[in-house]
């Protein structure tokens, strides 16, 4: 039954189709064939989310906290502040395009493309195309540095490579690091095709009809209204709000660079001030970013922040569980495959043998798998690329993740190599690279261009950069 289930949502997932509903009730049929009656199966449906949540929920607290702080950046305007001098550095559309690519992987990297990208579109899509940038050129390098490289490695966060580890059964900084090291090189592959595709269409800023094509692209969507609202609110703040904009405009990056140092030296230098892997990089950043957003409500609205600042927790809660919700269910059916997690989701009792039925499933058919790391490894990219189609990154990482633990030991790949290998797919396919109908609706529309075509230019340089990064993997580790 597992089998079929898990089958099963893979097919719906070919079809673009939301998994929740073949998750719950296969988590349903499983408990209730499992234990021989249907009560057992009302509880397994119930526990498997429960389990799913207590595991996630750290996910949640992060983006909440993350996207709060945003907000009261915007409050004061420090948030175009902070983008405002980069505009200075783009001066031709060959230096644009790559200022794009890196500012958005930056800031991406902290905040996550989806409220990330109003941002740059809003500021720096603009002075891009006026130095001569194509509009396709432009949403191509912050499709693939946001949606592409910093998603799909979410290193500072580390939500991504959580939720692969998780499946895989094994620790996430495996899984993080490793990630990390693949999306650099599919990245960097991706882009730089990007590039190549289009260098010849960049044309010299006084070749470019700026005024009517920045009009155009500049023209906020009703999504991204609150941030072109903001950009222009920057002049007309108070002077004491101005003054307290450029100090938080130069606090917070500051503060992010200080996280990743700090980071980087716990996990390259000293061992004294201990790790900040997994749980305890995520912690550490969500804490700065706790501070940080009660100073910033503080100097924005004085004694009204103790009022405020709920509301940009609120607003962070609602963006966490727009994005991570549906993960839950589906997260719940393939922890019920995992057997760390499969005793509690079924309510087994302590001396009870915990089912593995991933497990059980691979070792089943191990005989037809052939043992060789490269087809598995681009089986499991292929997976993950199939996983991604629903328009949800993350969605398939349990999926992924735990048949990368299952396979593992039948092919001799590590397992976290192979998780990362199928966060790859996954996020670069859902979190809004290859299909049209996720996060990339946002970058076509800031970029004035349609996002079908969109979608179309990016598979060649993305599946060049995948197919790279897969074979690297197997051949660094």
């Amino acid at each position: 039954m597992y089998a079929f289930i898990t089958l099963s949502v893979i097919v719906v997932m070919l079809f673009r189709r939301g998994v929740v509903i073949p998750t719950l009730v296969g988590t349903f049929l499983v408990g209730w064939m499992y234990q021989g009656n249907v009560i057992s199966g009302f509880k397994a449906v119930y526990n498997a989310n429960l389990t799913a949540a207590k595991e996630l929920f750290t996910i949640f607290l992060i983006i909440t906290f993350m996207v709060a702080l945003l907000a009261s950046l915007r409050d004061i305007g420090a948030d175009h502040r902070m983008i405002r001098p980069i505009q200075k550095l783009i001066v031709n559309g060959h230096v644009a395009f790559f200022v794009l690519a890196l500012v958005t992987y930056v800031i991406s990297l902290f905040f996550w493309p989806t409220p990330a990208v109003p941002l740059i579109g809003a500021l720096l899509f603009p002075a891009a195309i006026r130095v001569g940038l194509p509009p396709m050129a432009a949403a191509m390098a912050v499709a693939l540095a946001g949606q592409g490289m910093a998603l799909s490695s979410d290193y500072v966060m580390q939500i991504a490579p959580m939720l692969s580890a998780k499946g895989a059964g094994v620790a996430t900084e495996l899984v993080a690091d490793k990630a990390m090291m693949l999306s650099l090189i599919t990245g960097g592959v991706s882009i730089t095709g990007a590039y190549l595709m289009h260098r010849k269409a960049i044309r010299k800023p006084s070749e470019h009809t700026a005024p009517q094509d920045i009009t155009t692209v500049a023209a906020p969507q009703p999504a991204t209204a609150e941030f072109a609202e903001a950009a222009a609110a920057v002049e007309t703040l108070p002077p004491s709000t101005v003054r307290w904009s450029k100090i938080f405009a130069l606090l917070v990056p500051l503060s992010m660079l200080g996280v990743m140092t700090v980071m980087a030296v716990s996990k390259f230098g000293s061992s004294s001030m201990g790790g900040f892997e997994g749980g305890d990089g995520a912690a550490f950043i969500g804490g700065v970013a706790i501070i940080l957003l009660i100073l910033s409500c503080t100097v924005f609205a004085k004694i009204n922040a103790l009022d405020r600042i709920s509301d940009h927790l609120t607003e962070g809660f609602i963006f966490a569980f727009k994005a991570m919700g549906p993960v839950i269910p589906i997260a719940g059916f393939f922890f019920l495959g995992n057997a760390d997690f499969s005793k509690s989701v079924l309510s087994l009792g302590e001396n009870a043998a915990a089912p593995a039925f991933l497990y059980d499933l691979v070792m089943s058919v191990q005989h037809a798998i052939p043992t060789n790391g490269l087809l598995t490894a681009f089986g499991i990219l292929i997976i993950g690329i199939i996983a991604g189609l629903e328009g949800s990154g993350f969605s398939g990482l349990p999926l992924t993740g735990s048949l990368s633990g299952a396979l593992a030991p039948t092919v001799g790949v590590d397992s976290s190599t192979l998780a990362a290998i199928g966060q790859m797919g996954s996020v670069w396919s859902g979190g809004g690279t290859l299909i049209a109908w996720s996060s990339l609706v946002a970058v076509a529309g800031f970029a004035g261009v349609s996002v079908i075509d969109l979608a179309r230019k990016n598979f060649l340089p993305v599946m060049l950069g995948l197919s790279v990064s897969t074979v690297a993997a197997l051949m660094i580790w």
